[in-house]
């Protein structure tokens, strides 16, 4: 079989700012990418135009598209059809996107939040492509997460599981957005480290490489509440790696040794033994990529294909 004409689905990445898309074969190959402005504002009307017309042009003159996977910035319903809330976009609150794409393009469509994407991504075709367990953890504005069980991504009962930045390591913590209080986020995203420093971790990585020994020591005491976070995600689910993603990960062997340090000290041996603590390699192509496995396991029959 001519691999062009072997069977695909198309990944999509909805953000902030830009909408990504992909089409991809069952081993991963991706014969198309598109990038196209988020409309601003972004209503879900305005969001589904352009994701109608974008899909229109990715997937011209080819016939052996199956489904579509989409992942959006923020939770979906445990049915995959049903954005619950997107973040920084307009007017979202429990938005049929998926009900509404099948609708216009006559595809199965499976939505998913997009750090939950970018998980699947790595293990599909990233850092995690070795193991079919871990768990990633997406160091940015907010702190993301994923889970991955026996190669399949883990949402729960209702689709919102995996909110690994949510959990707390101080009871009497800053107060979360979730109305958590002292959760990983509030200590290990951007904005902890604008809030504590005044610095982007940009900044304050560079500081650091040129010797500031503040700096130094922030980044410290960042990896030992990192690990302290993990060590209890460690402890429930005992993955064969954990993967960090996010802009704050370009800066990791800043906290990787305190992070390491902490580990050990907290989690027992039979817990992670042979864990390994890794970077995420796919950057801003992750979700898209997630969301095109997504769609493979969803919906594809793989008999005839390479599920890698």
């Amino acid at each position: 079989m001519n691999s062009e004409q072997s069977v695909q689905v198309i990944g999509i990445d909805l953000g902030g700012t830009a909408i990504k898309l992909g089409r991809f074969a069952a081993d991963g190959t991706c014969y198309e990418s598109l990038t196209v402005p988020t409309p601003q504002l972004a209503t879900p009307e305005a969001v589904l135009a352009t994701l109608v017309e974008a899909i229109a042009q990715i997937r011209e003159n080819v016939n052996s598209i199956r489904a579509i996977g989409l992942g959006t910035p923020g939770p979906v319903d445990g049915t995959g059809k049903i954005a619950k809330v997107a973040i920084n976009l307009a007017g979202w609150r429990d938005v049929p996107l998926g009900l509404r794409l099948e609708e216009k393009t006559g595809l199965p469509v499976i939505l998913a939040n997009d750090a939950n994407c970018a998980g699947l991504g790595e293990a599909w075709l990233g850092a995690g492509r070795r193991f079919q367990n871990l768990i990633l953890l997406t160091l940015g504005t907010g702190v993301g997460g994923a889970i991955i069980l026996n190669g399949e991504l883990f949402v729960g009962h209702q689709g919102a599981a995996g909110e690994l930045g949510l959990i707390s390591i101080n009871f009497d913590g800053p107060v979360c957005n979730s109305g958590n209080r002292g959760s990983l986020e509030q200590y290990t995203s951007v904005q902890a480290i604008r809030r504590d420093t005044g610095l982007e971790p940009a900044e304050l990585a560079e500081k650091a490489l040129a010797g500031d020994e503040n700096a130094i020591a922030y980044w410290q005491q960042y990896g030992k509440l990192l690990g302290i976070g993990l060590a209890s995600l460690i402890y429930v689910l005992t993955p064969q790696a954990v993967i960090l993603g996010g802009g704050i990960s370009a800066g990791a062997d800043l906290f990787l040794p305190s992070l390491k340090a902490e580990l050990e000290e907290r989690v027992l041996l039979i817990c992670r033994e042979g864990l390994e603590i890794l970077i995420a390699e796919l950057g801003n192509q992750a979700g898209m990529i997630g969301a095109a496995k997504l769609a493979f396991q969803k919906f594809v029959k793989l008999e005839n294909q390479i599920d890698s």
